[in-house]
């Protein structure tokens, strides 16, 4: 997992859930996000999409963070916002542009 990048929830799931962390720092973010097949900016952008669409803003910071890290500008991240608007419908992505707004 990127270390540079961690969250207090994070640490507080690792005394709750020490293997579903582990799983997540050594499957997920160790494994499956490094297969060259992506790049982290389309898997970042991948992600977003796909928690705009199910409506997961308690997830949205952190990757918000990794976004950018990975490449992925604000003016892009607006984009996205808007163009899963017209898919996922408006509520999601206004609650999606908040998010951004407070970052």
């Amino acid at each position: 997992m990127n270390k540079d990048i961690d969250s207090k929830l994070l640490n507080d799931m690792r005394d709750l859930a020490p293997d579903f962390v582990k799983y997540g720092e050594h499957i997920l973010f160790g494994e499956v996000w490094r297969d060259p097949t992506l790049t982290s900016k389309e898997r970042s952008l991948s992600t977003l999409s796909a928690l705009i669409s199910i409506g997961n803003t308690e997830q949205m910071p952190f990757h918000l963070q990794l976004a950018k890290k990975n490449g992925v500008t604000e003016k892009e991240m607006i984009a996205l916002i808007t163009y899963m608007a017209f898919y996922v419908g408006w509520p999601k992505a206004a609650a999606a542009l908040n998010i951004v707004g407070k970052q």
